[in-house]
């Protein structure tokens, strides 16, 4: 049991204000409400408008006031969602209305997420923004799955991959061979919809179908799943549930034995 109070002390800490006119670029983390850092939780309570992705959870944004508005840009693969482009307007005329506006983005806004080109618009625009970190999926979601990204006994390097590019297919200007030879661990983000595709590209560029492959799926909520499997098999798995977070390398085996994440319903309470 958590000691009387204790979030009262959240009410006395020093936090930044959230001021009118300018906007916040929040990392959510993954899953559980528990996993945003002390920083979006103060947002939250700050805020007038929440623009937010669609991974970020109810439980987190129940945490805001009631009367705060909340503004749903959730964009997923394959299903009717709003252009970049025009959250980045949205968020611009939001500040210039005057509003405090928390831009809430599932894991890390600057991991994959988008909010480098937000940034970019908020400054073009001269907005004032702050940008707050979050824990990234390709962290805390293979954490939840008992998967170190690096292990002393594995690997010394790590490669982080996106899955699609802005048109929705896989990215055309990747070096295949020199991100198989990379590093022992590659960290896939996005990856299910073009999993085969990418498979057969790493292993025809000589990675080897043993890799180990991890797929874990609603990373740190109740819903969590996690596939073990190997790179060759990978192009005939299909109905993988989404959003998933995928593994390939050494690393992979340590969540056969270091799965601790096992009594789900509370841990999505605590994060």
């Amino acid at each position: 049991m958590p000691r009387p109070n204790h979030f009262a002390a959240l009410d006395r800490a020093d936090f930044p204000p959230l001021l009118p006119g300018t906007v916040w670029l929040v990392g959510a983390g993954p899953g559980g409400p528990g996993l945003a850092s002390l920083l979006a939780y103060h947002a939250l309570g700050e805020a007038d408008v929440i623009v937010h992705d669609a991974l970020v959870s109810p439980e987190l944004l129940a945490m805001a006031p009631p009367e705060t508005r909340r503004v749903f840009a959730g964009k997923r693969g394959g299903q009717p969602s709003p252009k970049q482009a025009e959250i980045t307007a949205q968020l611009v005329e939001l500040a210039r209305a005057g509003h405090r506006v928390l831009r809430l983005k599932g894991g890390d806004p600057f991991m994959f997420g988008r909010g480098g080109e937000e940034a970019e618009a908020l400054a073009a625009a001269n907005i004032p923004f702050r940008v707050v970190p979050g824990i990234s999926a390709g962290l805390g979601g293979l954490a939840y799955a008992g998967i170190p990204i690096t292990h002393r006994d594995t690997n010394h390097a790590v490669l982080f991959l996106t899955g699609h590019d802005e048109t929705g297919a896989v990215p055309s200007d990747i070096d295949w061979p020199a991100v198989a030879r990379a590093a022992p661990v590659i960290v896939m983000f996005m990856a299910v919809r073009h999993l085969a595709e990418i498979a057969k590209n790493l292993l025809a560029a000589g990675r080897s179908g043993s890799d180990r492959l991890a797929i874990v799926s609603r990373a740190a909520t109740p819903r969590q799943s996690v596939l073990h499997t190997t790179l060759a098999q990978a192009p005939t798995l299909t109905d993988l549930p989404t959003p998933a977070i995928l593994v390939l390398g050494p690393v992979g085996a340590y969540g056969e034995t270091l799965d601790w994440y096992v009594d789900k319903a509370r841990s999505h309470i605590l994060g």
